[in-house]
């Protein structure tokens, strides 16, 4: 049996650096002590829809290394099903993060193991429960375009976090029923910079919604725009506030929420996460909400 939310997408480590400043070309910058966390882009959506109670599972790929079994284990905590979490011949994806004073944080990812992650790993068994469908980019483009069409032609709500950045098919995007992006993202799309975020339905998608930060998130729909607005919060580290929204939208989603509704929740969910340090250890359960 497959789960209610069903994530594609990667796994890392996180190694994650306090820094004053980030060094420029050619210079060395020294930091503060290196911590280890687990991440990933579909690691972190699966456990902030898990511990907000989804029933969620990821398909996702690992090595057989230190890193993966660190993984597994913060996936299984946070109540995620495992079972189509490959675990290949590479090692375990990597991301080297700095973070400065003011929370926000510059990411370099090595994907090992998500390279691996083959579209045809996308099977019936996987999508078979599956009522909502999220998807990211830090695993193969081919395998998040095969798992988007398998699960539009289901009847599952489709959500793709266009993150980091990339080029997708016109068919891909006009299966979806979210288009989720961040502003850069939107930007990176629409090919101009304070481009009308609404024209981003005129890629096909059925709905979009667009995060700024703090500032909240903007959710556009055929007949209307909402802007949802953050709680105040002092940030200390941005690491993951994004997989933390995605996470918490699909599982409002697969709840029957409405689009609105569910982008409320999700802020409400990345606020508290930039308020603590590291992706995964910094999501809220239901209950802290």
């Amino acid at each position: 049996m497959s789960a209610a939310v069903l994530v594609v997408g990667s796994a890392n480590a996180d190694l994650v650096v306090p820094v004053d400043r980030r060094p420029g070309s050619g210079e060395t910058v020294l930091g503060g002590d290196t911590s280890l966390s687990p991440g990933g882009k579909g690691a972190n959506t699966a456990v902030a829809a898990g511990k907000l109670g989804a029933d969620v599972a990821l398909l996702g790929a690992v090595g057989d290394d230190s890193y993966g079994q660190l993984l597994r284990n913060s996936l299984s905590d946070a109540g995620v099903d495992t079972q189509f979490v490959r675990t290949v011949e590479r090692p375990t994806g990597i991301a080297y993060i700095t973070v400065t004073p003011d929370g926000e944080n510059s990411i370099l990812v090595s994907p090992g193991a998500n390279s691996a992650l083959e579209p045809a790993d996308v099977t019936d068994e996987v999508l078979a429960d599956a009522r909502v469908l999220v998807a990211s980019l830090e695993v193969p483009l081919p395998t998040v375009e095969r798992a988007v069409r398998r699960a539009r032609e289901r009847g599952v709500t489709v959500l793709l976090n266009l993150s980091p950045a990339a080029e997708v098919s016109s068919e891909t995007l006009a299966a979806l029923d979210v288009l989720l992006v961040n502003q850069h993202e939107a930007e990176y799309l629409l090919g101009t910079p304070g481009a009308d975020p609404r024209k981003l339905l005129d890629f096909g998608p059925r709905a979009a919604v667009v995060t700024f930060g703090a500032k909240g998130a903007l959710v556009i729909e055929s007949d209307k725009s909402t802007n949802v607005a953050s709680p105040r919060v002092e940030a200390i580290d941005t690491t993951g506030a994004g997989d933390a929204f995605a996470g918490a939208l699909a599982a409002a989603l697969a709840d029957g929420v409405g689009l609105v509704e569910a982008a409320e929740r999700a802020v409400r969910v990345a606020a508290v996460t930039v308020t603590r340090r590291g992706a995964q250890p910094s999501y809220p359960t239901m209950a802290e909400l």
